[in-house]
């Protein structure tokens, strides 16, 4: 079906995929993995089209295959209304029909001597577009997709440019599902879906019957729909593929990596032992060297050098033949929060709260505690309040009933879900020069541990990517001293490597911490409990384990 073969891409000097090969046959759903800026997206576009590989091709089988694509950042064109973006998705369907409606009349109206042979083969053509296209079961189909993606309340005119981020993956999403194309290529589609939307599309791309290549760094999300990996690797350029899904083939890298680091440490190990008996032979030689002036014996010593010289180029020629590279150093999120000051016992108190908009009541009657070193989930259908609620929790909002009440001495740290806190204009150097009391050397230091190093410092906020805004933003709750998280998918931009390094922060964290999180392996290892906004009410689920 999709056959990509010595695929190479560089821009400038920064090589970004070099001689990657792989095929994905009819049915099959491949994962590719990476760290962030590997060349994931990068690959994806090559693959439909929309950039050119500097070597290797892409070929389709059969060429007139239709490919659909789910781009990471969606755009659409000024003033367009939702109703007009799902039209798109069946255009074809709704031209078929309308010459089949046309064609039917002109065969109703035939007198003798029309051509009814060409009137029929051009309806069974029109027919064939027709059901290929969803034919009479689309309408049934497309109000599934609209309900499964929570879209189906959203009114048709509506400008899709009021839409929120989310919204707008969803609508491309669902634009993509009824569409139906034989090979999906889906760049980050579970950004911003709750857990209903989740497991919604994981059941659509399971009865799904063509093929899907799915960029993502939802765990759980690529176990459930996925049964192969394709993995690249940022230092070479590479990829692996892996005949399993994510779960198998972490283990099995994990393996590969323990492996490697135990095999590097063996050979440094025998370098060591090998150069220590040259250093002892070549020593040995100039002492002896030093000591006489006897011919027979500096010719002794003279033999007893060469040995050492012999011995080694030999090492020299072992590790030209055969030499273990030492496995990359895997980056550990250095959040070195606020310690235990002793405060509040009682982080947060919720006291009858209740918020509603014009026509739009969210919640009602929320009376709930947070307490010290307990780390939330707060889950919910998209709208639900969640966001609206941490609003209200850091003070932006004010309730319409009740009140939330901080502990004393809680020293509250925000992490918004759409980056605002950021001033596009400044630089992460400015940013953390403006929060905490350091020099130039301190503050470089101190973003090197978030992976920004050299000159990344002072690249606008404005032309980072969406994964290095979010380690800005988490570097900028460290150095506040924060002992209170409120984060907002904290984890949205960030690959699976940076996610698991952030759940074992928080669970070093002593902190409390309260998020709106999706992540259902983060939530599995993180959280102490579990808050279920729906309906205006909020159900609490106590992990005893965690």
């Amino acid at each position: 079906m999709l056959h990509v073969s010595n695929l190479s891409k560089s821009y400038g000097a920064e090589a970004v995929l070099s001689g990657v090969s792989f095929i994905v046959n009819e049915g099959e759903r491949v994962a590719l993995v990476g760290p962030n800026g590997c060349g994931k997206t990068t690959l994806l576009r090559l693959v439909v089209g929309l950039e050119s590989p500097d070597e290797g091709k892409v070929h389709f089988d059969p060429p007139s295959l239709s490919a659909g694509y789910l781009a990471q950042s969606l755009v659409f064109e000024p003033g367009v209304a939702v109703g007009q973006a799902l039209a798109r998705a069946s255009a074809e369907h709704s031209c078929s029909q309308a010459e089949m409606e046309r064609l039917t009349q002109c065969m109703a109206e035939a007198v003798v001597g029309d051509d009814m042979v060409a009137l029929t083969e051009a309806y069974a053509d029109a027919e064939a577009r027709f059901q290929a296209a969803g034919g009479y079961g689309l309408e049934a189909r497309q109000e599934e997709v609209l309900a499964g993606l929570a879209l189906a309340d959203v009114p048709r005119d509506l400008p899709v440019e009021r839409l929120s981020g989310g919204q707008k993956t969803r609508l491309g999403l669902a634009h993509l599902l009824l569409h139906r194309p034989r090979l999906l290529l889906l760049d980050e589609p579970t950004n911003h879906l709750d857990m209903d939307a989740l497991d919604w599309l994981e059941g659509w791309l399971r009865a799904y019957d063509g093929a899907a290549l799915v960029v993502s760094h939802d765990r759980d999300f690529l176990d459930a729909t996925t049964s192969r990996t394709l993995a690249l690797d940022p230092m070479t350029h590479t990829l692996t593929d892996y005949p399993g899904p994510y779960s198998a083939y972490a283990e099995w890298r994990e393996r590969q990596i323990e492996q490697q680091w135990r095999a590097y440490a063996d050979q440094q190990e025998y370098i060591a032992q090998v150069e220590e008996k040259v250093r002892r032979l070549s020593e040995y030689a100039r002492s002896i060297e030093r000591g006489t002036i006897d011919f027979a014996t500096r010719k002794i010593a003279l033999g007893i050098a060469r040995r050492a010289t012999m011995r080694k180029k030999r090492l020299d020629r072992e590790l030209e033949r055969n030499t273990v590279e030492k496995p990359p150093t895997r980056w550990a999120l250095k959040l070195d929060l606020a310690r235990d000051d002793g405060g509040a016992r009682e982080v947060l108190r919720l006291e009858d709260l209740g918020m509603a908009f014009p026509g739009r009541p969210l919640f009602r009657g929320l009376n709930l505690i947070l307490r010290h070193g307990e780390r939330v989930a707060l889950i919910g259908p998209n709208g639900a309040g969640k966001t609206t609620l941490l609003r209200i929790v850091t003070g932006e909002l004010e309730p319409t009933a009740g009140r939330a009440v901080l502990g004393a001495g809680v020293k509250l740290g925000y992490l918004a879900q759409g980056q605002e806190i950021l001033d596009p204009e400044s630089t992460p150097y400015q940013a953390i020069r403006a929060e905490a009391t350091m020099d130039e050397t301190a503050a470089r230091r101190f973003l090197h541990q978030f992976l920004f190093s050299g000159d990344d410092v002072f690249v606008r906020v404005g032309s980072l990517s969406f994964g290095e805004r979010a380690r800005l933003m988490l570097a900028l709750l460290v150095a506040r001293g924060c002992n209170f998280l409120l984060l907002d998918e904290p984890v949205n931009h960030l690959d699976i490597e940076s996610r698991e390094r952030f759940e074992e922060a928080l669970l070093e964290f002593p902190g409390t911490v309260l998020a709106v999180i999706h992540d259902r392996a983060f939530i599995r290892r993180v959280a102490t409990s579990v808050w279920e906004l729906r309906e205006g009410r909020v159900k609490v689920t106590t992990d005893e384990h965690g």
